[in-house]
């Protein structure tokens, strides 16, 4: 699904790493480790096209999406790609249910349905993701009246209306309790089990016990394997 071949990113004199190899599979959930300031974040990045790297090449699909230009950015996020980040990137003065139509919209709008209007199907996919969460009946609520936990929450919901084939998560559980991180985790093996490929930059080792894979990236490389996650320290 994911091929990176010969990856490097080099800021100024600094090399975060250099000749990164890795495939990433259908239905797999892989998490990145290490520690701060290593670059599992800016791994992400490049992934997601919110940073180029500086050497390498990037496949999706055979197709090598670091080349991609402003047109295929936009149709890649908005087809393939979920985002779940540590600090939610939740439009605060909306509501829970505006905050869920806004990654779908440009979806139906693409396909020419009802102008990218919501559907009966559309908030079926809603009321279902957010009952999943526990946040059924709260899709008027203003997002900064829910706390950080609440708030995670509705980003997974979010993802799951998305449907995306690819998400990437950096530090999804770090702001959250362990009871949040629970619903964090069990949501994202959900996804990966029914074929999406999720990438996860993580501390945490409860999340990194659940993933098929763990890479760390060390001394600038990135090293690992597929077999036991948890025997990875």
């Amino acid at each position: 699904m994911i091929d990176i071949e010969n990856l490097s990113k080099v800021f100024g004199a600094r090399t975060l790493w250099r000749n990164v190899d890795l495939t990433v599979h259908r239905g797999e959930m892989l998490a990145l480790v290490g520690p701060s300031g290593s670059g599992k974040s800016t791994l992400l990045n490049c992934l997601g096209l919110l940073d180029r790297p500086s050497t390498g090449t990037i496949r999706y699909e055979g197709k090598d999406i670091t080349r991609f230009g402003r047109g295929d950015v936009r149709r890649f996020r908005r087809d393939t790609l979920g985002y779940l980040f540590q600090h939610y990137a939740l439009i605060e003065n909306a509501t829970v249910a505006e905050n869920l139509d806004v990654v779908v919209r440009p979806r139906r709008a693409a396909r020419g349905e009802g102008g990218g209007k919501n559907t009966d199907k559309g908030r079926a996919a809603v009321t279902e993701a957010l009952e999943r969460v526990g946040l059924a009946g709260r899709e008027k609520e203003k997002i900064h009246h829910l706390s950080g936990g609440e708030q995670q929450r509705v980003a997974l919901a979010r993802l799951m209306v998305q449907r995306p084939a690819l998400v990437l998560a950096d530090e999804p559980t770090g702001a959250l309790d362990d009871d949040n991180s629970a619903v964090v985790i069990d949501i994202l093996r959900e996804m990966s089990d029914a074929g999406c490929a999720v990438v996860i930059a993580t501390h945490d080792a409860g999340v990194r016990d659940r993933c098929d894979a763990v890479f760390a990236v060390h001394e600038s490389a990135l090293v690992g394997s597929r077999a036991s996650a948890g025997a990875m320290g």
